[in-house]
């Protein structure tokens, strides 16, 4: 492992195909995720941000190789797996896992909870019923149900309790890595906080790393060590939790941090605008992605596209910094 880095993303890539008429000619690209680089130590999670469309759920079903990359490269402890066959992705598979958005729709609903959070183990290679079942009984009693549940089907269970299991069916084969892709969007706020405590104390007891992927500024930064904001399928920005929050440098990181709530009536702060869309990933604006929406875009901002730069602990993509 070099520096520390248990994933390392360089210049990744993914584009989807835009055909059409009888031919199914190639008239264009949905550029999801357009050179993204990005790194998470081992221990830390880094929580990515972004509005929906910006390419930050492709980005993560692509580090797992869920999606194929179009282009650059993924490394998992130095070692590229960008490339690796079917049998040598199977047994990557032990080390890189993800929690999904929906529980609901992640759940066979024709197969008891004991035999969805077992079949990684099966899968996995582990083929004695008994151990398999012991071993979903612990997983499922360390989330916070009970050991009876193993026998139930998802339909007889709450949202919260849906993604509890979901939790469980990742820790099955003991990962070291894992992707959660929004995972508390469709819950009641009660139980958001709840879920975010529990992948908090799982990831101290397990030594798991998270790529935590959200649309609410306020739910990344409870549980994120460092932040990166994309935006229309590239990196914006990314620097420690607190320098995101105390001194975003990026514009649309501020336009989002001036969009969290504060809990105090008595505080104002002023909100920031933007104005117009989200433009199309299938033909995204020219120079930098941001500029029409930009309050403080000027000359070279259509025409040049920002690099990603260090500026003391952020890396921002952004021409007011060059």
């Amino acid at each position: 492992m070099v520096d520390g880095k248990l994933v390392e993303v360089r210049d990744l890539k993914k584009y989807y195909p835009l055909r059409t008429g009888l031919l199914k000619r190639h008239v264009g690209d949905v550029k999801a995720v357009d050179g993204v680089s990005l790194h998470i130590v081992e221990g830390e999670v880094l929580g990515l941000v972004g509005e929906t469309g910006c390419g930050k759920s492709t980005l993560g079903r692509t580090i797992l190789r869920l999606e194929e990359p179009t282009a650059g490269r993924v490394l998992f402890e130095g070692r590229d797996i960008t490339h690796l066959g079917r049998k040598a992705l199977k047994s990557l598979r032990r080390e890189m896992q993800m929690v999904f958005q929906d529980p609901q729709s992640s759940l066979d609903p024709r197969m008891r909870v004991g035999d969805s959070v077992g079949e990684a183990l099966l899968i996995q290679g582990v083929s004695d019923e008994e151990e398999r079942w012991a071993r979903v009984e612990v997983l499922l009693e360390r989330v916070g149900l009970e050991k009876e549940h193993a026998l139930r089907y998802p339909h007889e269970f709450s949202g919260g309790q849906k993604q509890r299991i979901g939790i469980a069916r990742a820790l099955a084969v003991t990962p070291r890595l894992i992707v959660a892709d929004e995972p508390v969007s469709a819950l009641d706020v009660s139980i958001q906080a709840q879920i975010l405590n529990l992948l908090a104390d799982l990831r101290l007891e397990f030594g798991l790393s998270y790529l935590f992927i959200a649309h609410d500024l306020s739910v990344i930064g409870h549980i994120s060590d460092r932040i990166a904001v994309m935006y229309l399928g590239k990196l914006a920005e990314a620097a420690p939790k607190a320098d995101i929050f105390q001194e975003p440098l990026h514009p649309y990181t501020k336009a989002l941090l001036s969009a969290v709530p504060i809990p105090n009536p008595h505080l104002r702060k002023e909100r920031i605008l933007l104005a117009g869309d989200v433009p199309s990933s299938l033909d995204p604006p020219s120079g930098c992605r941001f500029h029409p929406r930009c309050p403080w875009a000027f000359d070279i901002c259509p025409r040049v596209e920002p690099e990603l730069l260090l500026r003391g602990s952020h890396l921002v993509a952004c021409h007011l910094y060059r």
